[in-house]
């Protein structure tokens, strides 16, 4: 007695198998989405994946690009090429070496690895790369300057805002009228 099944080929008189069913896409592929569709075998429960956030909204400005304009949104701002005019993001701002920045900046967290030339006027962080050059003031919870690296300007770091500072604590400034 065999315990394995004739592997050969079927018999002209054998019943035709059923089709087998189409895979289950794990993610909805609307025109917006590029990304390929993943599937899961038949039978089995689809599973998502999902990036880091960080990599989900990450905007690029080719080396190769020179743009004039304003950028306003949530995403991370990545500038390879040059760009001039204002930046204000709710994410990250990295100005890569060789890059260039005429303009004002908001952002979370500000790298300067190449060359700002504008006030950041707000940010919770920044970081002056060795191969950075910063002429324009800034304003920052913490600034990490690296040895090599350039700047000319004022710094204005570590300090709360007043407004902000009066929220937390609950109470008002001193010699502020109750």
């Amino acid at each position: 007695m065999s315990i394995w099944k004739d592997q050969g080929p079927a018999k002209k008189d054998a019943a035709p198998l059923p089709p087998e069913p189409s895979p289950v896409p794990l993610r909805d592929t609307s025109a917006a989405d590029f990304s390929p569709a993943v599937t899961a075998p038949p039978g089995t429960r689809p599973v998502e994946r999902v990036a880091p956030a960080e990599s989900l909204k990450e905007s690029l400005i080719a080396a190769d690009l020179t743009i004039e304009g304003k950028i306003e949104g949530t995403g991370d701002i990545r500038i390879a090429g040059r760009f001039k005019g204002d930046v204000n993001v709710q994410g990250d701002l990295t100005i890569e070496t060789g890059a260039k920045l005429n303009g004002g900046v908001r952002a979370k967290k500000v790298t300067i690895a190449g060359e700002l030339e504008g006030n950041i006027e707000s940010a919770a962080r920044v970081e002056l790369l060795a191969s950075g050059v910063l002429v324009g003031d800034v304003k920052a919870g913490s600034l990490t300057v690296a040895a090599g690296s350039r700047m000319r300007g004022q710094a204005d770091f570590g300090w709360d805002e007043p407004a902000a500072k009066a929220g937390k604590s609950g109470s008002t400034e001193p010699g502020a009228a109750a």
